[in-house]
């Protein structure tokens, strides 16, 4: 598991791309979702892309295969809504285990096969832990500011529950990404710790935020800088930033955490801006030129693709990244550290 820690002082590592974006191209209909085995189910299922892990799990290896195959070091479990407060929507929460653990066994099952034909460069599987579709520091009825839909404590739990299944799986390390609330982040890495700690184990940690809107600030109001500033106390692998946004406009959040952190710096930006259809457009090779400019700066360590990236995508940022090295941590002084 520590292998990683190494491949990050070798070279720039590279994240796979979007899962949903692939999965689209599959068309599934609501009987594929379902399969035999939820054939009779009381709710519909289309959409529970969590779900094509059981249903569906050749279409999910075949795609951590094109991704390994285009150049990634690291893919991500198709577990980006594998909680039970995710699943509630399904009426699906006593499967969240099962869900998790198939989805980090499928990935880790792909993982060891290509690390076995290039054992000079191990793969790795991240567990993909989600936001949830509810927010601890606001309310969703603007009527009633003091509301909550879900407390601390439920997602600590939810998020616990996420962590054991993954780990058991075959997760080699875990990322809470897309967090828009860094309350819900907090929770998820109070969750891990505390799973870390039951079992007196060492578990790497990539944790990502995402920058809503022009105004450089996460849903819950952080500046990328205050967001990191937020999260240091706890010992991450990586900090950095998804979705959202395009790789240019991503950019200066980046340099804004840059030379403030020793963590790695990750980044997995969307394909762009998505057009009046809600589709990306941004060619694997326009792509390719905006991310150079930040091997260029030194900003990142961990790179890849969010939503509208492919394994196309993939291929030639995995190219490009392995032109430069990887970005040297920060040093901070030890006043630093002490705020």
């Amino acid at each position: 598991m520590s292998n990683i820690y190494k491949a990050l002082q070798e070279r720039i590592l590279v994240l796979d791309g979007a899962m949903g974006t692939m999965l689209q191209a599959y068309k599934f209909t609501e009987e594929d979702f379902r399969g035999e085995r939820f054939k009779d189910y009381p709710t519909p299922l289309q959409g529970n892309n969590d779900l094509l892990s059981i249903t569906q799990p050749e279409a999910i290896k075949t795609i951590h295969g094109k991704y390994f195959e285009a150049g990634a070091d690291i893919v991500e479990t198709n577990t980006f809504s594998g909680t039970t407060i995710a699943m509630a929507d399904y009426q699906m929460e006593d499967l969240v285990y099962e869900l998790n653990y198939q989805s980090a066994k499928i990935a880790k099952e792909v993982a060891n096969e290509f690390t076995a034909k290039e054992p000079h460069k191990p793969r790795f599987v991240a567990g993909s832990i989600g936001p949830t579709n509810r927010t601890a520091s606001m309310s969703p009825d603007v009527n009633d500011p003091g509301y909550r839909a879900v407390t601390f404590d439920e997602l600590r739990i939810a998020y616990k529950q996420q962590t054991e299944a993954l780990l058991d799986g075959g997760a080699d390390l875990l990322l809470v990404e897309t967090v828009f609330d860094t309350l819900n982040a907090k929770a998820a890495l109070f969750a891990i710790e505390q799973v870390k700690e039951e079992r007196n184990i060492e578990v790497p940690v990539m944790l990502s935020g995402t920058i809503t809107d022009a105004s450089g600030r996460t849903l819950s109001g952080q500046t990328a800088e205050a967001f990191l500033i937020s999260v240091s106390h706890i010992p991450l692998l990586s900090v950095g930033f998804n979705c959202a946004l395009g790789a240019n406009l991503l950019q200066p959040h980046l340099e804004a955490i840059a030379n403030k952190t020793e963590f790695a710096i990750s980044a997995h930006p969307n394909a762009g801006l998505p057009n009046a259809f809600g589709e990306y457009d941004e060619t694997p090779e326009e792509m390719g030129e905006q991310i150079e400019e930040y091997l260029k700066k030194n900003l990142i360590n961990i790179i890849g693709g969010c939503c509208g990236t492919s394994p196309e995508h993939i291929k030639v940022i995995a190219n490009i990244a392995a032109k430069y090295k990887p970005r040297e941590a920060a040093t901070l002084s030890a006043v630093e550290r002490s705020y």
